[in-house]
């Protein structure tokens, strides 16, 4: 058995049965061995950036690795963008970059290059590999810190020696890290400080995300925040949450910092779960960075590394907290809009028509700023936020999303400046026929520029202008989608939209709907 036959091996003992793929020379040993080892599924790309961030959504919706198969280090240097969201997101998940042969490297061949350097900016561990007979425990070791609390991203290095020669036997599937249990005194701490604040008048604040924005831990949350009479907040950019009818869904943190500070003016005591203290996504002239009051005081009930849900039963066990929730997400039956297309009448449709378990992978920017209102009254549904910022997200997740849950119906709600980042996963979808809706905001410009650029405060030159702009010439998606096997329609009314959307949604496989907003 060579190292990638054992390679593989170990990996699928240890649960991983998924490769995201773009491969090249050296990873050619690679390639052979998937044949011989039976387990691993392998999907192609046709960029590694759809690859990193397919990894990223089927880590988020399993809570276990994928890996992805990359070459060299500037097919890892492709892949960088999504894994900075991946490890924004605390997604599990394991690089396999392959090397010049061991005895090559001296050479500075053309494709050589500091791997080691350009993962270390979105890797949690690195690995790499010396020898053939060292490539199961290479593997083990990246299982386990790819599911080190809360999960982050791994990266092995495989020179192409280690790869087809013989190596040791594989591996059984390793023992992993457990969350941390969190300090009953810190618990009791909170708990103190809480009831403390109220008897005093103290406003307060419960904000949570990562394991906390799943339905039940929005459920403790809200719990706590009524046995306290505290406002409760849901991080804004957290990877996987629960919303729609039913769920005591918590309000995000508005993304404008003005905004947010509004939203926590006059706390006086912010308890954090799951998330570190809120923060502008930039910083802005005369604004702050911190979005908290300054005479706030920061508590941290449990950090992302610790049982979060744990920690938080047993603060509401503490408080005696009600064992129901006042305020749920209730059921509106909307009546599908008509007429004009517009942004809000396009999620009304959606959320009147979206079918119960579905996945919305978010990467709509300025199209989603008010989704939470538009979609609270829909069917239950898990929500893939925009994590790390840096865009191309949100096609590339919803192709991993639909790998891991075959029989949910996964829908991106894109951006058009975004999507064209990693529209490659089209073809990925088609090939693999995932059941993936793409809804494209074709507005013709980079909106979420055009509103930073306000912020600031800078004036917009024609020169500045057209660099925001997407109109000279109009990006044709649908033409884009059909050219990589995607079926696609454009919508330019609100009546066109609510078929194409009901279509999608009655059939299998992939499909792309363009509104022109």
């Amino acid at each position: 058995m060579n190292g990638a036959q054992s390679l593989i091996q170990t990996l699928v003992n240890g649960g991983v049965s998924v490769c995201f793929t773009n491969p090249g020379t050296s990873e050619m040993a690679f390639v052979a061995a998937v044949d011989r080892v039976p387990g691993m599924r392998t999907i192609l790309a046709l960029f590694e950036g759809v690859a990193t961030g397919a990894a990223d959504g089927y880590a988020r919706m399993t809570g276990v690795p994928a890996c992805t198969l990359l070459h060299l280090g500037p097919g890892l240097g492709n892949g960088i963008a999504n894994l900075h969201n991946a490890r924004r997101a605390h997604s599990p998940l394991i690089n396999i970059v392959g090397e010049h042969a061991t005895w090559h490297q001296k050479y500075d061949a053309p494709l050589a290059s500091d791997i080691h350097a350009l993962a270390g900016n979105v890797s949690g561990w690195i690995g790499t590999c010396t020898t053939p007979h060292g490539v199961p425990r290479d593997a083990v070791n990246a299982l386990i810190a790819a599911r080190r609390p809360p999960g982050q991203v791994a990266t092995v290095i495989f020179p192409g020696d280690c790869m087809w020669t013989e190596s040791s036997s594989p591996l059984p599937a390793p023992d992993l890290i457990p969350p941390a249990h969190v300090d009953p005194a810190t618990i009791d701490h909170v708990a103190v400080m809480l009831r403390q604040a109220q008897a005093r008048g103290e406003p307060t604040a419960l904000y949570a995300g990562g394991p906390a924005w799943t339905a039940h831990g929005q459920e403790l949350v809200s719990r706590i925040g009524q046995a306290v009479g505290a406002r409760v907040f849901g991080h804004r950019f957290s990877p996987r949450g629960a919303r729609g009818v039913g769920i005591a869904q918590l309000t995000r943190l508005a993304y404008p910092i003005p905004q947010a500070q509004k939203q926590l003016e006059g706390i006086k005591h912010l308890v954090m779960v799951g998330v570190t203290r809120p923060v502008g996504f930039f910083g802005y002239p005369n604004l702050p960075s911190e979005l908290q009051p300054a005479d706030c005081a920061m508590h941290t009930l449990a950090a992302l590394n610790e049982d979060v849900i744990g920690a938080l039963e047993a603060l509401a066990d503490a408080l005696h907290a009600p064992r129901t929730v006042a305020n749920r997400n209730s059921f509106v039956a909307p009546d599908l809009p008509t007429g004009d297309l517009t942004i809000e009448k396009i999620w009304l449709s959606l959320a009147a028509q979206l079918p119960e378990g579905a996945v919305i992978s978010d990467e709509a920017l300025t199209s989603s700023l008010a989704s939470d209102d538009w979609m609270s009254a829909a069917a239950p549904h898990d929500w893939l936020a925009v994590t790390g910022g840096s865009i191309g997200q949100g096609m590339p997740v919803a192709t991993g999303a639909a790998v891991a849950c075959p029989g949910r119906k996964i829908i991106n709600m894109q951006a058009d400046g975004s999507a064209m980042y990693t529209i490659q996963s089209l073809w990925t979808q088609a090939r693999e026929q995932l059941d993936v809706i793409t809804v494209v905001f074709n507005n013709r410009k980079y909106a979420i520029l055009q509103s930073e650029m306000k912020a600031i405060g800078l004036e917009v030159g024609p020169k500045a202008h057209d660099m925001l702009r997407l109109d000279s010439p109009t990006l044709d998606f649908v033409s884009l989608a059909r050219g990589m096997g995607v079926p696609a329609s454009r919508a330019t009314t609100q009546d066109e939209f609510n078929r194409a959307l009901a279509i999608g949604l009655h059939e299998t496989g992939p499909r792309l709907i363009e509104v022109l907003t």
